[in-house]
């Protein structure tokens, strides 16, 4: 039924894979099309995880370096959604594969004038070359993990930039549990979806990848945040400690 399934909603995306064999796809959706759909559906999912974030980023002030000054570096920035949870003074660098969300950060950039930014980098969470080894307080990650290509990589980088008592957080959609019907859900959409979202996948148990990287103390809690209309409803949410 789940194959029979996939293969109907393929049918209904025609167009999509149609774009994404004639190579159209990924770059239209990249420049165009996600960057515009991450916007709308980040207010939406920002009402519903608002009092998750707050609770998330209250601890964030006691993560400041010796200098007394919180640097805080933030994977997959998108258009900066995390801004207004940051403590006053902290300074962010802001790191995104994806150049395209510039307008929209640039707008909360100017909202949110009580952080200090940092030159933007387009770099992906694997792959952080360009930020110094254990020069970062805290490291943020949010919504992310679903799409980089591999996650143990991109944990590896993190603990790699952060200094020795610092801090990862996180707040990520996850599979449900597999006797659900929303994880029969999320399997019928997995191909579709990662298609047309941009590599994002439906069904990773991420909580496996926290769990097997080497943080010292680690805090993980299972929520739910549901959206009408989108198999994303579980998330976890917590942070480690290096």
């Amino acid at each position: 039924s789940v194959l029979l399934l996939r293969a109907g909603l393929a049918l209904l995306a025609w167009p999509v894979y149609l774009l994404s064999f004639l190579g159209i796809w990924e770059p239209f959706c990249r420049k165009v099309f996600f960057p515009f759909f991450l916007e709308k559906i980040s207010g939406v999912h920002e009402k519903k995880s608002k009092k998750h974030k707050q609770e998330l980023f209250r601890n964030l002030p006691d993560f400041r370096g010796p200098s007394g000054q919180l640097r805080l570096l933030e994977i997959g920035t998108g258009s900066g959604s995390n801004f207004q949870f940051y403590p006053t003074g902290c300074r962010v660098t802001c790191t995104d594969i994806n150049p395209n969300f510039q307008e929209g950060l640039s707008r909360n950039m100017k909202k949110h004038q009580h952080l200090h930014y940092e030159p933007f980098l387009v770099a992906a969470g694997e792959d952080l070359r360009q930020v110094p080894s254990g020069s970062v307080d805290a490291v943020v990650c949010t919504l992310v993990l679903c799409s980089v290509h591999s996650v143990s990589s991109t944990l590896r980088e993190v603990l790699r930039v952060l200094r020795p008592g610092g801090a990862f957080y996180f707040l990520e959609h996850v599979a449900a549990e597999h006797s659900s019907w929303t994880y029969f859900w999320q399997q019928v959409c997995y191909p579709t979806w990662k298609l047309v979202f941009a590599g994002c996948c439906l069904t990773r148990e991420l909580w496996k990848n926290l769990e097997e990287a080497k943080f010292s103390e680690l805090k993980i809690q299972h929520i739910s945040v549901a959206i009408p209309w989108m198999p994303i409803e579980p998330h976890i949410v917590g942070y480690g400690v290096k």
